[in-house]
C-alpha cells in the first residue's frame, strides 16, 4: 500500500494556490477521495476519470493527478455518461456542488440514474452557492437568509436521497466530511458498485452558511446501524425523509441490475471500447448519405 501513497497527488501540490477559504469542507473531500482511491488497487491515475461542472466543489480535479474534464455549469453528468459509454473500462466519478448537480444539472441528475450508468456521483452538499457569494441552493433550508433571499428562503429544500431512490438509482448514500473514515468507506463502496451511485456529501461552507456548520452537522446526523437493511426500498424511502436527525450511510442499494453500458448492442459481441475500433469510412459515408 505504501507504494500507492500520493499517487493521485500532483508533484507541485505544496506550491498550489488552492482557491478555497480556510476551513472549507472541500479540503476534507479532496483528501478523503485521494485516500479512498489510494486504497483501491484496481484504480490508477490512468484508468480513472474525474468530471466536474462549475463551482467551488468543481475545482477538485484541478488538484488531482489523473484524467479530468472540467465542464459547463450543471453539465458534469452528461460528460461522465459519455466517457463511460464510450470506454466502459474506465472508472468515472462526476463531482460538483449541490447547486451544480441538483439545480443547473437537475435534468441530467434525474435521467442518468434512470439509465443506471456505471458512474459515481459525489455531490458536495453545503446547502448554499459558494462561488457566487452565498445565494440559496436547492438544498438550502426554509427560512435561511442570504444576500439574495433577504426575507428568507421560501421554497421547500430539494431531497436528493428520496428522489434518487424513487427514480431508480441503485446506490444511494449520504456522508459527512467531518467523519473521514466512514466517508472514505462509502466512497470505495460507491465506486465498486455496478451502476449509478449517488453520495450526497455534507460539507460546511464556512463563509456563506453560518447555520449548517461542522458542529451543526455533528449534532443533527447519526450513523445507520449494522441492523439497517439497505436493500429494503420502502424502508430506505422512509429513512430519506428523516429530518430531525439525518441518517448517514448507505441508505439504499440494489445489486445486479444491468448497467446502461451492459445493455448497449455495440458491446454484445465486441467488448473493445469505441476508441480502439477501426472505422469503415464507406459504411459511414453510406449511412450519412442515407439520411439526406
Amino acid at each position: 500500500m505504501s507504494e500507492r501513497k500520493n499517487i493521485f497527488s500532483l508533484e507541485n501540490e505544496k506550491e498550489l494556490d488552492i482557491a478555497w477559504c480556510p476551513g472549507c469542507g472541500n479540503f476534507g473531500i479532496l483528501n478523503i477521495l485521494k485516500k479512498a482511491l489510494e486504497e483501491m488497487e484496481e484504480i490508477t491515475p490512468n484508468n480513472f476519470v474525474l468530471v466536474s461542472g462549475i463551482g467551488q466543489a468543481a475545482k477538485i480535479p484541478h488538484y488531482f493527478k489523473n484524467n479530468a474534464f472540467n465542464g459547463l455549469h450543471g453539465r458534469a453528468l452528461p460528460v461522465a455518461f459519455a466517457i463511460k459509454a464510450t470506454n466502459p473500462d474506465l472508472y468515472v466519478v462526476a463531482e460538483s456542488g449541490d447547486g451544480d448537480m441538483y439545480g443547473e444539472g437537475g435534468n441530467h441528475f434525474i435521467h442518468n440514474m434512470r439509465r443506471n450508468v456505471d458512474i459515481t456521483n459525489i455531490v458536495h452538499d453545503n446547502r448554499v452557492y459558494g462561488l457566487t457569494k452565498g445565494q440559496a441552493s436547492p438544498t438550502s433550508p426554509q427560512g435561511m437568509v442570504t444576500p439574495v433571499q433577504v426575507n428568507g428562503v421560501i421554497l421547500n429544500p430539494f431531497n436528493p436521497i428520496a428522489v434518487a431512490i424513487a427514480n431508480g438509482a441503485t446506490f444511494v448514500a449520504r456522508a459527512f466530511v467531518g467523519d473521514m473514515q466512514n466517508t472514505k468507506e462509502i466512497i470505495k463502496k460507491a465506486i465498486r458498485h455496478k451502476g449509478y451511485s449517488l453520495i450526497d456529501l455534507f460539507q460546511p461552507c464556512v463563509t456563506f452558511n453560518k447555520i449548517n456548520t461542522y458542529a451543526w452537522f455533528n449534532e443533527h446526523t447519526y450513523k445507520l446501524g449494522e441492523d439497517y437493511d439497505p436493500s429494503d426500498k420502502m424502508q430506505a424511502l422512509q429513512t430519506a425523509f428523516q429530518e430531525d436527525k439525518i441518517p448517514l450511510g448507505i441508505i439504499y442499494e440494489e445489486k445486479g441490475k444491468p448497467t446502461f453500458e451492459e445493455q448497449l448492442t455495440i458491446y454484445k459481441q465486441n467488448k473493445d471500447p469505441l476508441f480502439k475500433r477501426s472505422i469503415d469510412v464507406n459504411k459511414l459515408e453510406g449511412f450519412i448519405n442515407s439520411m439526406r
